[in-house]
Formats: C-alpha cells, structure tokens, sequence
C-alpha cells in the first residue's frame, strides 16, 4: 500500500476540518494536540475504561474480553464510564490491540490472567500468508460502536487506537505474552526479510484499523507500541520505525492528531517521534522536560505519572502530580496521563480527584 492510498483502496478523504463537531475541535485536548493555548491541562488515563471500575466489572461480568469488544452497546458504555466519573477531557474506544488480527481470521483469545495467546504463532512465510487485509466489514461493529459513542459524548473527543506493528508481530510471534522476546527477536535478527514482510502487513493491517475508526468519527488516534522498549535504538530504527511510520502516513490525509506511545522507550523517543506522530507519549523513566530535549521541536507530548503513586494516599500524588506539572510547565503542548495505564486494584475516586487536581492547578 502506497503511503498516500487509504488502507481500504479508496482515495483517501482528505480535509483541513476532519472534526465536524466545533466543541469537540476547539476542546482542550485536541487543542493541546495540536499545541495550541488551551484553559487548562487537558487529563486522560490510559486504560481508563477498564478493570479499576466497579460499574466495568459488573457490565462485563460473563462476558469474555473479545466479545465484549465486539458488542456496540457494551463498547458504548464502557467507554463512556470513565468520563461520566471522572470528567476526563477525552475518551478512548474500548477495545484491544488484538482485536484486528481475530477480525481477519486468527486464532487467539485473551486468556485471564494472562494476555492474548495465540493459537498458531507466525514463525514461517506460510504463517505469514494468513494475516489476509483488513476491511471495514471485518469489524463493522467498531463503526457502529463510534457512531453511538460520538453522539453520546458531546463534546468530549473519542480516541481510536491500535497496537503497533512490533507489538501485534511479537504477540504473533511469541504466541503470548513475553518478557524476553526470544522468538520475535531471533527472527528479526536471523530472518530480517520475513521480519520486514511481517511488520509491513501489519503496518497496513493497523492502518486499515485506524482508518475505520477515523471515519467513524475518532477525532485523534494513539498508536501502542507496548513492548518497543525492548529494542535497542539500532535494531528500532532499522527493523521497526519504517512500519510505524507507514501507519502514520496512511491515516495523515484524515488530518486528526496521531498519538504514539511505548514503555519504557525513554532512548527511543526521539525516534518515535520521527515515526511521524503529532503527540508522543512518554513514560514515567524520563521528566517531561527532559522528553521534550530528546523529542525535539514541533510534538506535543503526553505523561507521565507512575501509575503506582496512585496507592500512595493524596498528599503524595499531589506532590508526584505537580513535579509532572513543572517539568510540562514550558512545553507548547502537554496532555497530562499516567506513564502506562491504570492498575486494576486502583482506587477509581484517587483518579477523579488527580483529574481536578490537574484541571485546577494549570487553569489558565
């Protein structure tokens, strides 16, 4: 796929005003995005929509992950929780970074406890040859999902999102989860040819996902490359950012802000930036103004409290949270979020006092 093409085939919609909502394009958030003056720091939390909700818990209660990301009405409303409780300045769609690849035929299920785990690893060309395209029929249910959610939520933006090439590849790869990546890896390294050819059909796979969702209304979309800070800078910039790059240029003609984020790649945030995202996401290892120094000019950034200050009782996550304040305090533009997403066993009420803690400490 060229990089001008729309991962669907069809010309690309390309438009200097993708937001039709004028109080969703002049929020807080997209403003910040775009690194404008905004009224205050615009707030939202990484796995926001989830586990630490008592009202998630029992909507989901007997229903699997990947059904639940397959139901509109249960997408709708778990995506909206978290802004109802804690007035968050953005939504995030609810789903999974595996949910592209069980859409096109692969055989996985995210197993409790442990993560996606899939059934027949990719470790040849063969396997390779049964990751089909991607289509807007495939997950007509992520369409019909948005539509709710963007009348729904007013003037609140919604992200879409999806898991980056490297991510989704070392999933396939590995067949689960990993903390070594051995088998990614050693194919990376001993087959770069099949690794290229993996992470390039990923690279339009995640697109065509993306491109869903910003037609249906997404107003900007954050790209996880969850694991990327298991590579050396060397071995990201050869084997990886050209993939994630090819994804940010085929959603760019949509013209709505592209976030990009990983763990624990404090050394590769230069480099992710140059992958093309407006906005990089920034863990909590590096100090906003010392990302900044790294990033270079021209991206906003977003981060970046430890997600574990959130146990520590509220005087420390003040503390925490204003030390993130100051070393944001001279960007052009800064989206306040944790370092990665939020812990299941999180107390949901430290989060909607962090979110007005931000909203009133940086009121403008």
């Amino acid at each position: 796929m060229s990089a001008n093409a729309s991962p669907t085939g069809q010309p690309p919609t390309a438009t200097t005003d993708p937001v039709k909502n004028d109080a969703v394009k002049d929020s807080a958030f997209l403003k910040a995005c775009r690194r404008e003056p905004v009224p205050y720091t615009p707030v939202w939390f990484m796995r926001q929509a989830g586990r630490s909700l008592p009202e998630y818990r029992k909507v989901r209660e007997g229903i699997g992950m990947l059904d639940s990301c397959m139901r509109p009405d249960l997408v709708t409303e778990i995506t909206l929780q978290p802004v109802r409780r804690h007035h968050v300045d953005a939504a995030i769609y609810f789903s999974d970074i595996v949910v592209p690849l069980k859409a096109i035929g692969v055989d996985l299920d995210i197993r409790p406890g442990i993560g996606p785990v899939v059934e027949q690893p990719v470790r040849t060309r063969a396997d390779l040859a049964r990751l089909r395209d991607l289509t807007p029929e495939d997950v007509s249910y992520v369409t019909e999902a948005i539509g709710m959610l963007t009348r729904e939520l007013g003037s609140t933006p919604l992200i879409g999102f999806a898991g980056a090439p490297f991510t989704l590849a070392s999933y396939l790869v590995e067949g689960g989860p990993s903390r070594t990546y051995e088998n990614a890896k050693a194919m990376m390294y001993g087959d770069p040819a099949l690794w290229a050819d993996l992470l390039d059909r990923l690279a339009d796979i995640t697109a065509a996902f993306l491109d869903v969702q910003i037609r249906a209304g997404a107003s900007a979309v954050q790209l996880f490359d969850s694991w990327a800070g298991a590579l050396a800078p060397a071995d990201y910039r050869r084997s990886v950012l050209p993939a994630s790059a090819k994804v940010f240029r085929a959603v760019a003609d949509h013209g709505v802000p592209r976030i990009h984020f990983g763990v624990g790649t404090g050394e590769l945030l230069k480099l992710m930036g140059e992958a093309g995202a407006d906005v990089v996401g920034v863990d909590w290892r590096v100090p906003m103004d010392e990302a900044a120094r790294r990033v270079g000019p021209g991206k906003a950034l977003q981060g970046n409290l430890d997600p574990t200050v959130l146990f520590a009782g509220s005087d420390a996550v003040e503390a925490k949270t204003q030390e993130v304040l100051d070393s944001a305090a001279g960007l052009e533009g800064h989206i306040f979020n944790l370092g990665h997403g939020v812990m299941p066993s999180t107390d949901p009420d430290a989060l909607t006092r962090l979110t007005e803690y931000v909203h009133t400490r940086t009121a403008r």
